[in-house]
């Protein structure tokens, strides 16, 4: 009893591995045996397969363009108008204190300052 379950499998095995061998082939002529479409039936195969359209979901749907954001642009625009001024008088204050340190002779104005 001990030996008989696996000699049991084996022998199924064998038998199922042996019936799937045992089943017929398909020749290769049997597939070049179907006719060949001409252009005409490819072009109406094409057609037909692009008109149906299994899935129409995509045909009713409109694409929803995002609002311009006007109030960030209009934030950025303030910040700049705030901003320039202060950057100009900054600049020009900067290159005069530039201007002045780098005149050499009688024209320097650390004297003024002494």
């Amino acid at each position: 009893m001990r030996n008989a379950l696996p000699r049991l499998v084996l022998v199924l095995a064998l038998c199922s591995g042996g019936a799937a061998l045992a089943q017929p082939r398909r020749q290769v002529q049997e597939f070049k045996a179907q006719r060949e479409l001409t252009a005409e039936e490819k072009e109406i195969a094409k057609q037909r397969a692009m008109g149906n359209n299994l899935n129409s979901y995509g045909k009713d749907i409109q694409v929803k363009q995002p609002p311009i954001p006007w109030m960030a642009i209009g934030l950025v625009v303030l910040v700049f108008a705030t901003a320039v001024p202060f950057g100009f008088r900054a600049y020009r204050n900067t290159t005069k204190e530039i201007s002045g340190a780098n005149t050499f002779g009688a024209n320097r104005g650390d004297e003024e300052e002494a």
